[in-house]
C-alpha cells in the first residue's frame, strides 16, 4: 500500500467515480476524498462500476477541494498535486514524488477549482498529442497513478 490520497473535485459522474475507486484499490491508494457534488458511497451507480472497491477503499467527503488540501496538510501530507493539462505542468512520469502524497482530479468540464490549484504544490499532466487533447478523468487517473507507483518503485529500488 502506498501513502497516496486521491481527491476528487466536483466529479459529476458516478461511473467515473466508481472507476477511480477500482483504480485506487488496484494501486493500493490509502483513501479517496470526494469533494463537492462528487458521488460518494453508498451510491448505486458508483457501486455498480466500483465492483466492490467502494467497500474496500476508505472514502471521506468534504465540502470542497480546498478544504481537502487544508485538511491533508494538517494531517502531514508532504506533497499535494493537481492533475491537469495546464501550462507549467510536469509530465506525470517525470515528477519526483514525496509521500504521503495527494493527487487531485477535477471535473471534466470545469477542471480543478482555481483556489485549489493555487494551494497545491504543483501540477502533473499527461502530454496530449491529439487535436482534442482530452481524455476521460478515470483514464487520466489510471495513467497518472500508475506513473506515481512506477516512480515510487524506482525510488525504492534505487534509494
Amino acid at each position: 500500500m502506498y501513502d497516496i490520497t486521491i481527491v476528487l473535485d466536483r466529479l459529476r459522474s458516478a461511473h467515473n467515480t466508481g472507476n477511480i475507486f477500482r483504480i485506487a484499490e488496484a494501486v493500493g491508494a490509502k483513501e479517496i476524498i470526494a469533494c463537492g457534488y462528487t458521488p460518494a458511497p453508498p451510491h448505486p451507480k458508483l457501486a455498480k462500476t466500483a465492483m466492490g472497491t467502494d467497500k474496500i477503499v476508505p472514502c471521506r467527503t468534504m465540502e470542497n477541494s480546498l478544504q481537502a488540501v487544508e485538511t491533508l496538510r494538517a494531517e502531514g501530507c508532504k506533497m499535494i498535486l493537481c492533475a491537469d493539462a495546464l501550462p507549467g505542468s510536469v509530465p506525470a512520469w517525470e515528477k519526483e514524488y514525496e509521500f504521503p502524497l495527494a493527487v487531485i482530479f477535477g471535473n471534466e468540464a470545469l477542471g480543478i477549482a482555481p483556489e485549489t490549484l493555487a494551494a497545491a504544490d504543483g501540477i502533473v499532466s499527461l502530454p496530449m498529442a491529439g487535436i482534442k487533447a482530452s481524455i476521460n478523468v478515470g483514464n487520466a487517473a489510471a495513467a497518472i497513478l500508475y506513473a506515481v507507483v512506477a516512480k515510487r518503485k524506482l525510488q525504492e529500488k534505487n534509494p
